[in-house]
C-alpha cells in the first residue's frame, strides 16, 4: 500500500516542482519585473541616457553603461544594483559586487546562481505586507537607496498579481511536500506499530 501511494504521489510532486522551477526561471536575472518590459527591446538604452546597447550584450559579464543598466545580473558594473525576488518574504535590491561573491545575500539564493556555494531558500512564507501596499521605482535612477520599499506611489495592479502568483504556487508546492512527509511518517509509524503487535 505504501509503495502505491508513493507511487501515485511521486509524479504530483515531480509536477509541482518543475511548475515552480519554469516560473522562477522565466523572469530576467536580476531585474524588476516591471523593467523587464523595458530590457524586451532589441536595442536598450541606458538608464542615464548615456549609450544604447544591444539585448545580446544584456548580462554578458562586460560594463557598457556607467550605471550599470546593461549588468543587473552580474557583479560587472560597480554602479549596478541586483533585484532579488524573494517570493514569499521582502523584494529588495543588492549592490551588484555581491552578486556571486559565495554568500548568500537573497533569501531566495537568487544571487549565487554561478557560483560553487548553493544557498538555500530562507524565505518566510506569506510575504510582506508593507512592500505589498507600496509601489517600485527603479532604483537604479535612484543613488541614494537600494531598497525597494522607498517608494510611494501606490502598487501595480499587474506586479501584485504576478506576485500572488508565485507565493501562490510556493505554498502549494510546499503544502504537497508536507502532506507527502505526514503520510510517509504515518504509514512508517503503522508497520511499526503493527510489527510490534505481530511478535
Amino acid at each position: 500500500m505504501m509503495m502505491e501511494l508513493l507511487r501515485n504521489l511521486i509524479p504530483l510532486i515531480s509536477l509541482c516542482f518543475l511548475v515552480v522551477f519554469v516560473q522562477c526561471k522565466s523572469s530576467l536575472l536580476g531585474v524588476h519585473p516591471l523593467d523587464e518590459k523595458y530590457f524586451s527591446k532589441e536595442v536598450i538604452k541606458c538608464k542615464d541616457g548615456s549609450k544604447s546597447f544591444t539585448r545580446d550584450r544584456l548580462n554578458d559579464n562586460f560594463c557598457d553603461c556607467i550605471d550599470g543598466t546593461d549588468e543587473p545580473g552580474t557583479s560587472a558594473c560597480p554602479a549596478g544594483k541586483f533585484y532579488c525576488g524573494n517570493v514569499g518574504s521582502t523584494p529588495q535590491f543588492i549592490f551588484s559586487s555581491r552578486v556571486n561573491d559565495r554568500i548568500c545575500d537573497c533569501c531566495d539564493g537568487s544571487d549565487e546562481y554561478d557560483s560553487s556555494i548553493k544557498c538555500p531558500n530562507t524565505c518566510v512564507m506569506g510575504g510582506n505586507i508593507e512592500y505589498k501596499a507600496q509601489s517600485y521605482i527603479s532604483t537604479i535612477n535612484d543613488a541614494g537607496s537600494i531598497d525597494a520599499r522607498g517608494a510611494k506611489i501606490p502598487v501595480n495592479k499587474e506586479d501584485l498579481i504576478e506576485r500572488l502568483k508565485d507565493v501562490k504556487m510556493v505554498v502549494i508546492l510546499q503544502s504537497f511536500v508536507i502532506i507527502f512527509l505526514v503520510v510517509l511518517w504515518i504509514m512508517h509509524h503503522r508497520v511499526r506499530s503493527k510489527r510490534r503487535h505481530s511478535r
